[in-house]
């Protein structure tokens, strides 16, 4: 099977995808309309061939993705926001205060959206990396485990049961259950475009809603190379242990990203094997998509991406 190279995230009500640098972020609206934006996007590195050196762009397209996913989720949230309140106030404001108003609104938005990510980042951190080192350390004082790979093995099962356990409770939550949908519908389109079809309702709607491209495989193969990376270390001062620890994020991020990589053009046994439980986690953030929610999908995809095109090439 052929890449696309193309891939997205579910927003608000809605579907970015991305091609190359330029994306689209395809909104359903309170009204019903479909509202699409299209832009480009320039990559953190400071230098451009960092993101294409193996190993390397792993690390960058981990917070190039959390940082363009933040500023389309806050986009789509924004059709979500008190509609009648904002209406009311804009016929009351002159053309002036509004662009006053608009650019006030987008210095705010860029604070919280970097808090938000600086927030996120020191919570991957606590969680995968502090609190499993510190339930470990207590397991070893304790005596209810023995030496360096016993260790291994408590910090190994926290990440797996902290990663399952936090998929499992925001899938509870309804909003969230919608935006599952809409990350199937976003498979369900790169399936059918790399498997030759036309990009029609129906033939989305058969398509499979897991990829092997998936961010929730590249997170998880991010806690399992944590793992085996921990394993090879040893370490036993603990405040050490966790610095490196997160020293080593960027490595682990980017054998990961390459192992996502070449799993998403490759039909090697071994590696088909590998993606499995990423595949098997995808049935937990993904939801069976209705109509509408592939409709907006496709209309994302068609915003950036050359579909037919692309299937003359299979």
């Amino acid at each position: 099977m052929k890449s696309s190279n193309i891939g997205g995230q579910a927003v608000l009500e809605g579907i970015m995808m991305k091609n190359k640098t330029s994306y689209a972020v395809a909104v359903r609206k309170p009204d019903q309309t479909i509202e699409v934006k299209t832009d480009t996007y320039k990559s953190i590195a400071p230098i451009a061939a960092l993101t294409k050196i193996p190993f390397v762009r792993g690390g960058f397209n981990f917070i190039d993705s959390m940082v363009l996913g933040m500023s389309t989720l806050s986009y789509s949230a924004s059709f979500y926001d008190d509609e009648e309140e904002s209406e009311d106030t804009k016929e009351q404001m002159s053309e002036q205060e509004q662009q006053k108003a608009k650019k006030k609104q987008e210095r705010t938005e860029g604070l919280i959206m970097g808090g938000t990510i600086l927030f996120s980042l020191v919570m991957v951190i606590a969680l995968f990396t502090v609190l499993p080192s510190f339930i470990a350390k207590f397991a070893i004082d304790k005596g209810i485990v023995h030496g360096y790979t016993g260790r291994a093995v408590i910090e190994g099962v926290m990440k797996v049961l902290i990663f399952v356990t936090y998929i499992l409770l925001i899938s509870r939550m309804k909003d969230i259950q919608r935006v599952f949908m809409y990350h199937g519908a976003e498979h369900k389109c790169i399936n059918c475009i790399e498997h030759g079809l036309p990009l029609t309702v129906e033939n989305v709607r058969m398509s499979s809603r897991q990829h092997k491209r998936c961010g929730t495989s590249f997170l998880l193969f991010v806690v399992i190379i944590s793992i085996l990376v921990g394993m090879l270390i040893h370490i036993d001062i603990l405040w050490l242990r966790i610095i490196v620890r997160i020293a080593l994020f960027p490595v682990i991020a980017g054998i990961s990203y390459e192992i996502i990589k070449l799993a998403g053009c490759s039909e090697n046994p071994v590696i088909s094997l590998l993606s499995k439980p990423g595949l098997w986690t995808q049935k937990l953030t993904t939801k069976e998509p209705e109509d509408d929610m592939i409709e907006v999908a496709i209309t994302a995809v068609e915003a950036v991406f050359d579909w037919e095109a692309f299937e003359e090439t299979l």
